[in-house]
């Protein structure tokens, strides 16, 4: 069955979403996802997303952004460096980003995949210890193999599903999400999707369409009640962006900044423990690593002056991403008996009713 979504709750939106209001309306792109739930303390998983899908290992040009760096993402310096992503993309929990780099590569080996002698995954993390063990290393070879192999486009699932299984948002259930913007023509046509991991906010920041969503919903909250805008924050996510417009590395940068503002949007302001690293990418350009005797591409690129409609369209997708990621989830128990409640949709509804954001 599938799970409900933020538009499903009548939750008032800007933009127009693709076929799928997924990452996956970027053509070629998939997702495969590994989920480990097992006992009482393995709440956790791997997601795994492939550019052009994966059975075209060839590198896209992607550009990386760190908002707030008490995360990681592995091979961001290469990309920063370099311009080049080369390969599928991990994401999972804090104490796993070694054993999924390290699959990746042997799936690359395996298949053939590696575009240099040598590899570089990209792998970022956000920390689900309240429900999951992370010390305990749930995750395995074979969960890493299994999302890769496993990855699919259309629609993907979302909520308790893969890296986001064990996570936390604005102190309700978070986890996998994913968003996209359909442009119009007049635009230029283009597709900018998102998929985020949320684990981040504390409940009194939660805005949702503009209203104050988690300064009422105060149930179930895990950490002790502050109205302190600057409480410590310690959560973190990662959100990565997918586009066909021909962009440059530069621009692509560009674009994952603007997650920052799909994050703020939610409430956050960002928190010194959280770790909030973008990563956008572009499908456009597959002959970016073709070149002439001189060492010569020959690329396109948009210019800046066409850009705004996809800045916008990143901080859009971003947003309703971290929503879906939350609508979607379901309560969860876990390690050391942590309880947490999924975001409650008919209070939600009312809320909006009440504040005049939906009829």
């Amino acid at each position: 069955m599938t799970k409900p979504r933020a538009r499903d709750l009548g939750i008032p939106l800007d933009g127009n979403p693709g076929a799928f209001n997924s990452i996956t309306d970027v053509s070629g792109v998939t997702v495969g996802y590994a989920t480990v739930i097992e006992g009482s303390s393995a709440r956790t998983g791997v997601t795994v997303i492939h550019p052009r899908g994966k059975g075209d290992h060839t590198p896209v040009y992607a550009g990386v952004h760190s908002f707030n760096g008490n995360g990681e993402m592995t091979g961001a310096a290469w990309i920063e460096e370099g311009g080049l992503l080369e390969g599928p993309i991990g994401i999972t929990n804090s104490h796993s980003v070694g054993i999924v780099r390290d699959t990746i590569i042997a799936w690359q080996l395996k298949n053939n995949a590696m575009y240099q002698r040598w590899s570089l995954p990209v792998v970022g993390e956000t920390a689900d210890g309240w429900l999951n063990d992370m010390n305990g290393f749930h995750v395995k070879e074979h969960h890493v193999m299994k999302s890769l192999d496993s990855a699919k486009t259309g629609v993907i699932e979302e909520g308790n599903i893969g890296g986001g299984t064990g996570m936390v948002c604005y102190e309700f259930k978070g986890g996998t999400g994913t968003s996209s913007r359909k442009l119009s023509e007049n635009f230029g046509g283009w597709t900018v999707g998102a998929l985020v991991q949320s684990n981040f906010g504390r409940r009194h920041q939660f805005t949702l369409a503009g209203v104050p969503v988690g300064k009422h919903l105060r149930d179930g909250m895990l950490w002790p009640v502050s109205e302190d805008p600057f409480a410590q924050e310690s959560g973190s996510l990662i959100v990565i962006i997918a586009t066909d417009a021909p962009l440059l590395p530069h621009q692509l940068k560009r674009l994952a900044k603007r997650a920052t503002l799909g994050m703020a949007r939610t409430g956050s302001m960002g928190g010194n423990g959280s770790g909030d690293i973008f990563l956008a990418f572009s499908t456009a350009n597959s002959n970016a690593t073709h070149e002439d005797e001189k060492g010569i591409s020959n690329i396109q690129t948009l210019s800046n002056d066409h850009l705004d409609p996809l800045l916008a369209s990143a901080a859009l997708s971003t947003e309703e991403a971290i929503i879906n990621s939350m609508v979607a989830a379901e309560d969860m128990d876990g390690h050391n008996e942590v309880i947490v409640k999924a975001l409650p949709h008919g209070e939600v509804q009312e809320l909006l009713r009440h504040y005049k954001r939906i009829e």
